[in-house]
């Protein structure tokens, strides 16, 4: 009440941007650098799906890959990957016998592989390693498909494994920590509302 009697109107809850981020370091054994960035609703915590994520996640890969030469691995649905990028004129390699990479990928081209194969896992790789072929980890993926990272990330400046479906990407690096990827993403994000948040 105010003191002339009349109630104080209340004052609205506060406004939070539809979408968060989460960054967070994650412990996936000794010796490991890892971050796991969580994409949510902020409301309904539930992951971020469809369009909105593809645009989302593409905006978010090129701002942590910056002047990086950068790789997307997919290692299942080989065929189902080759006749995406042949009706969409993106430049495939076939790099092992059951591993192909879509070499510098645009942001657009990002965004239509977000959204085509949100229900499947695949990889980014970034970093100077990531200009040529890499053999001996394109075969590991063929044969193992992203636990090949595991050994092989420290000669990137990352390597990312993505399950959109779940709205989660891990991050594999020596150099890129949360503050890092944060400082990175924040104003990749920015036109598209969404709380860059750590969670501990």
């Amino acid at each position: 009440m105010s003191a002339t009697g009349n109630p104080v109107p209340e004052r609205g809850a506060l406004e939070l941007p539809p979408f968060s981020l989460d960054i967070q370091a994650l412990d996936l054994g000794e010796g490991v650098k890892s971050v796991g960035l969580e994409l949510l609703e902020t409301e309904s915590r539930e992951p971020v799906r469809g369009k909105d994520a593809a645009k989302i996640w593409s905006a978010v890969f090129p701002a942590l890959v910056g002047s990086d030469p950068c790789v997307v691995d997919f290692f299942s649905h080989i065929e189902r990957v080759r006749e995406f990028c042949k009706a969409r004129g993106i430049v495939l390699r076939e790099a092992a016998e059951r591993c192909v990479v879509v070499p510098q990928p645009d942001q657009d081209a990002l965004r239509q592989i977000f959204d085509r194969f949100e229900m499947e896992t695949f990889g980014i790789r970034a970093g100077a390693a990531a200009q040529s072929a890499d053999a001996e980890l394109e075969g590991d993926l063929s044969k193992r498909g992203l636990d090949a990272y595991q050994p092989a990330y420290t000669r990137y400046t990352f390597c990312a494994i993505c399950e959109p479906e779940d709205g989660w990407v891990t991050i594999l690096s020596e150099t890129l920590w949360p503050s890092e990827i944060i400082r990175r993403m924040r104003p990749a994000v920015e036109p598209f509302d969404v709380h860059l948040a750590r969670p501990n």
